[in-house]
């Protein structure tokens, strides 16, 4: 008499995604991401199984997002990508060609951009780590994520450098470090050190590390060099392994920091966190330096997505009058 296979065998899908993640070392952003719109696929198919599905309810959900949800085309490609990896790298599924789908549609939107005076009067409403972040952001043109996963190690006062480690796109890159911080970023160095230092007495100590470098250096976990800068102040279960670790100071700290100080600060601007590393690329255009350099700088692929902030300028590089500034006749 044969039985039935047992279910507890395979594992879960969302089980079989993670893991085919973590085979690729993508990160816990992206991760989130793609178990949130296969998950959200799947809901909208009532539940059918992706194998009984194809091209069809593929373009069925992506034209629903476009038409019903009104996604940005940013929003609709991280779905697509997230089915597509679903497919490709879980269930080794070809799906052949697929684009019959409304596309959203974007729209041309300039950055919001702070003054250097109005950025210095957000930043006089900060203090402590939260102020040294925040210079960060403005001082190096560092994204919100590339800032709070810094660690000791990427911080290299000899050459007056800050190394960016697998940023947007996995890609590493080097930006300056403002001679102003240096002090700051010493004493940062000191106070995570000492932090270390309790954890390894309390026998903890052993940060994450990325790819696969805890088997290959078993003890580089327990150095400082490799300590997150901007530790957090609990320790926490990793996700990753279950083991318990001090992970880095969790972005929404500093993001409500920053809403609170441009408040403060009385600048009418949707202004973020972000808003910093815009600020950054403009002020360096503005006082004259290459597009190009500052494209390597913000560890931008292409040009073309430098040149959005040479838009901001244009007006007043181009000396435009008003029709009622003109004192003539």
């Amino acid at each position: 008499m044969s039985s039935k296979p047992s279910s507890d065998k395979q594992p879960r899908l969302l089980d079989q995604v993670r893991s085919a993640i973590h085979l690729r070392h993508y990160s816990m952003k992206t991760e989130k991401a793609y178990t949130y719109w296969i998950k959200y696929f799947i809901r909208f198919h009532k539940l059918r199984h992706p194998r009984k599905m194809g091209g069809i309810e593929i373009n069925q959900f992506l034209t629903y997002l476009a038409s019903q949800r009104h996604v940005s085309p940013s929003t609709q490609n991280q779905a697509l990508n997230a089915i597509v990896f679903l497919y490709k790298k879980v269930l080794e599924i070809d799906l052949g060609d697929f684009d019959d789908f409304v596309r959203a549609k974007g729209r041309k939107k300039l950055p919001v951009v702070m003054t250097h005076e109005e950025a210095n009067r957000v930043l006089a409403e900060l203090e402590g780590t939260i102020w040294l972040m925040a210079n960060l952001l403005y001082g190096c043109g560092l994204r919100l994520s590339e800032c709070i996963r810094l660690r000791v190690k990427d911080i290299d006062f000899q050459q007056r450098a800050i190394i960016v480690r697998h940023g947007k796109g996995g890609k590493d890159r080097v930006t300056v470090l403002p001679e102003k911080l240096i002090t700051h970023l010493k004493q940062q160095i000191e106070s995570s050190k000492n932090l270390h230092q309790f954890d390894l007495s309390g026998g903890y100590g052993d940060v994450y590390l990325p790819y696969a470098l805890a088997r290959k250096y078993p003890n580089a976990g327990k150095t400082l060099a490799w300590q997150y800068l901007f530790p957090a102040s609990q320790r926490s279960v990793d996700p990753r392994g279950n083991k318990v670790r001090r992970h880095h100071i969790d972005q929404t700290v500093l993001q409500k920091a920053v809403r609170q100080a441009v408040r403060k600060a009385g600048i009418n601007k949707p202004a973020s966190c972000h808003t910093f590393r815009h600020s950054f690329a403009t002020r360096l255009l503005q006082r004259g330096s290459d597009i190009r350099t500052v494209q390597e700088l913000l560890g931008h692929s292409h040009v073309q997505t430098t040149e959005i902030y040479t838009h901001v300028l244009k007006i007043n590089k181009n000396a435009i009058l008003s029709p009622i500034d003109d004192q003539g006749d």
